[in-house]
């Protein structure tokens, strides 16, 4: 079995204590870092499976980190944060962060998010491409084998969570996928009830690859029941 390696990056001693006693039970492998410096060290030292890291910290904020790992590695993200305002929780998200979890939390919740980031990341063929490793319609070119997105022959920067929610309604092209499916199978069954959250996903994604992201060509909005990709272009 693969080592399921983590790096928390932290200032709270005893937080830190609490989480590695914790996740170490369930048979994580736990690295931990104090500061933001300190943590990247680590990050490229140890390449960890996933990184929990904390916003409120000195020397280093966690938006500065989370860019620079971003920079350095697709490895997913969990933020840390006492700050439940919508506009600190998307703008983790476009720094790259895969998901967010608020203090105080509960261990059981965080590694419910924990092994559901790690599903994902871990499965050999997640979106059942077989053969096509390439697809084209318009202006938007995918590389599957990749993982690569390009608009107008111009590379596309998207965060590893945008390309499974793009590459999973690219497979399924014309067909209406509703909310809750989107999100237990491209996020994960603890994550279906939090439309807000994909409607944030759609977003970014139009943003990146639609022309007129308020008038979009590609992703198209069943309204109440869900999203489909137009393979028309």
């Amino acid at each position: 079995m693969k080592e399921r390696k983590i790096l928390i990056i932290d200032d709270d001693p005893e937080l830190l204590k609490l989480l590695k006693k914790g996740l170490e039970r369930r048979n994580f492998s736990l690295i931990t870092a104090q500061n933001g410096p300190e943590g990247l060290r680590l990050l490229y030292e140890h390449k960890p499976s996933l990184v929990i890291l904390d916003i409120m910290m000195p020397k280093m904020d966690g938006w500065e980190v989370c860019r620079r790992i971003r920079e350095m590695t697709n490895a997913p993200i969990i933020i840390l944060t006492a700050k439940a305002r919508e506009e600190d929780i998307i703008y983790g998200l476009d720094l790259g962060a895969d998901d967010y979890v608020t203090k105080p939390f509960s261990i059981s919740e965080l590694v419910a998010r924990i092994e559901a980031i790690l599903r994902r990341m871990e499965e050999t063929n997640p979106y059942g491409w077989g053969e096509l490793s390439s697809y084209t319609v318009g202006d938007l070119e995918i590389n599957f084998a990749r993982r690569k997105v390009k608009v107008k022959g111009k590379d596309v920067d998207l965060t590893p969570t945008e390309f499974r929610l793009l590459a999973h309604l690219v497979r399924n092209a014309g067909k209406v996928i509703p909310h809750r499916t989107l999100l237990s199978q491209v996020w994960g069954p603890a994550y279906k009830e939090e439309t807000d959250y994909l409607k944030l996903y759609v977003h970014y994604l139009r943003q990146k690859i639609e022309e007129d992201p308020r008038n979009p060509c590609y992703i198209i909005t069943e309204w109440g029941v869900g999203y489909y990709f137009n393979g028309e272009g």
